[in-house]
């Protein structure tokens, strides 16, 4: 300090040699936050559960929120009915069939085995979930038939598989 200055322009020189200062970088507190931010996406992308697409086939947007969850996964492509995977009819076989229920996706659906339903009464069984994935050309006629076919075949829970889409998107 200079001798016999005022106190201000001592504050004043004091300020302009503080101001030539770099200021240290905390590294530690920059770290932290990166090592919480990995750990944040590591346990967010354990999370994401994805049925399998068909290459053939396109999926109905909605503004859904569930996550599919993975059960039997009953696949009308544009050509099959499958379950799993596994062809079980052609697909205008299953629309030229007659009656409510088609009957030959009834007989592999029954092999599924009957389990306890959670939350229900006491020896109430049911067959578990079922996924259904169809093509958005797929008729609802149709759609509406493997439904009834699986809650013949006593499925307690049907979700249909779709492309979630944001609520305010258009397309």
């Amino acid at each position: 300090m200079i001798r016999g200055a005022s106190i201000r322009s001592q504050r004043i020189s004091r300020r302009a040699t503080n101001s030539r200062r770099v200021p240290g970088l905390n590294l530690v507190s920059l770290m932290d936050i990166f090592t919480i931010l990995v750990f944040f996406l590591m346990v967010n992308s354990a999370q994401v559960e994805v049925l399998p697409n068909a290459k053939a086939m396109t999926l109905p947007d909605s503004v859904s929120t569930e996550k599919p969850s993975e059960h039997i996964l009953l696949t009308l492509s544009r050509e099959d009915l499958q379950i799993n995977g596994r062809v079980v009819m052609r697909l205008d076989e299953a629309a030229n069939s007659s009656g409510a229920i088609i009957e030959p996706l009834k007989t592999v659906l029954l092999t599924t085995p009957l389990q306890a339903v959670e939350g229900g009464t006491p020896g109430q069984v049911s067959r578990g979930e079922v996924n259904i994935m169809a093509d958005k050309d797929t008729p609802f006629q149709l759609i509406r038939r493997v439904m009834a076919t699986c809650t013949d075949a006593n499925f307690s829970r049907i979700s249909l598989a779709v492309i979630t889409q944001s609520p305010g998107a258009s397309e």
